[in-house]
């Protein structure tokens, strides 16, 4: 081997322990260039506090749904979805707890617990996919609407009725003295006539239409 080949393989030598990474770098380093550490990627912190409640069964509602679940942590928020007409329950609702790990807890304990009757579906809703419409109104705590106040009490039906009755009356004396006007006026002319008077039952109550 000529001196020249020494000197080539001296400097090639150099080069691969200069180039040679430093400890405790993640990859190797580009030619001209430092080695350099990774920064280290903490996992995704848990901010998760809304869950979804299903299969919720009959008679399980806000009151005792906020006394049951309340034992596994402070409740922020709680809502059942129901009918806007009936206002029966959907069998499914929404729980917000002030701590992310209270409601990793309750979805982890109570997903698919039966309970009366009913497996519970619990799950936790990210951040990103809670409807920001999602407790608008939440306070609100549904109080049943009564058959009657929807159907109308007895009590005004039989107003409605004795109001129909009057209206009736005052029609027929009206007539009657329309007709005597006209016969004291020496006016020949036939006045039109009450043909029947026709009772119709509605809802239990009678009305008098006339023909």
């Amino acid at each position: 081997m000529g001196t020249k080949a020494k000197k080539a393989m001296k400097k090639n030598m150099k080069r691969v322990t200069s180039n040679k990474p430093s400890e405790g770098a993640d990859f190797l380093p580009l030619e001209g260039g430092p080695a350099r550490k990774l920064a280290e990627r903490k996992p995704p912190e848990n901010t998760a506090t809304v869950l979804y409640v299903g299969r919720i069964p009959h008679g399980f509602y806000e009151k005792e749904m906020e006394g049951y679940f309340g034992q596994f942590g402070t409740i922020k928020r709680l809502r059942i979805a129901r009918n806007k007409k009936t206002g029966k329950s959907r069998h499914f609702g929404f729980i917000e707890f002030e701590s992310p790990e209270v409601a990793k807890i309750v979805a982890d304990t109570m997903h698919n617990y039966l309970l009366l009757e009913h497996l519970l579906q619990v799950y936790v809703i990210p951040p990103e996919h809670v409807h920001p419409r999602l407790w608008r109104g939440f306070n609100y705590r549904y109080k049943p609407l009564d058959s009657v106040q929807l159907n109308g009490s007895v009590t005004t039906r039989k107003e409605h009725w004795k109001e129909h009755k009057k209206l009736v009356e005052k029609i027929l004396k009206h007539d009657k003295k329309r007709r005597k006007r006209i016969e004291a006026a020496g006016i020949d002319y036939e006045c039109p006539e009450i043909v029947s008077v026709l009772p119709l039952s509605i809802c239990g109550c009678s009305f008098v239409f006339i023909k």
